[in-house]
Parts: structure tokens; C-alpha cells; sequence
């Protein structure tokens, strides 16, 4: 049974994660379902994700893009430079 309760359900740090991932990326099946049964039960999530969208909104709005024009590739480009500048 914890075997099943691991596979089936995340973490809020993981569900996090996969909140932020779906605002650039698109999420497997299988993160959809486990993202999806996580929110059912955990309202502090949902609504992380609505504020996660709002403010995704804003700073596209702010940067006069549309979120889905943003370039996924050169967004990690960027974040992955800072990093290795640190």
C-alpha cells in the first residue's frame, strides 16, 4: 500500500515543481494525472498554481509577450548560464 501511495501521490514540493514546469513545458500524461490527484486534496497547491499563472501573466503582459510566446529553449539557456556563472 505505501508502495501505491509513493507512485500515486507527490509531494507539494514536487507538485510545485511540475506547477512551474507547466507553465513553460508540457507536462506527460503521467505528471497531468499525479499533478491533478495531488491538487484534489491539497487546496494550498491549487492555489499556488493559480498565483503562479497570474504572475506568469503579469510578467508576460509586463514584457509585452504572450506566455506561449515565450522560447522555452532560450529561457533554460539563460537560467542554465546564471547558474554556472554562481
Amino acid at each position: 500500500m505505501k508502495k501505491i501511495m509513493n507512485i500515486l501521490f507527490l509531494s507539494c514540493l514536487k507538485a510545485s515543481e511540475l506547477i512551474e514546469k507547466k507553465l513553460h513545458l508540457k507536462l506527460s500524461r503521467k505528471e497531468k494525472i499525479k499533478l491533478n490527484v495531488h491538487k484534489a486534496m491539497c487546496k494550498a497547491c491549487t492555489l499556488y498554481e493559480h498565483q503562479s499563472e497570474f504572475l506568469e501573466k503579469g510578467i508576460a503582459k509586463h514584457l509585452n509577450k504572450k506566455s506561449e510566446e515565450i522560447d522555452s529553449q532560450q529561457l533554460k539557456k539563460q537560467i542554465t548560464e546564471k547558474i554556472s556563472s554562481l
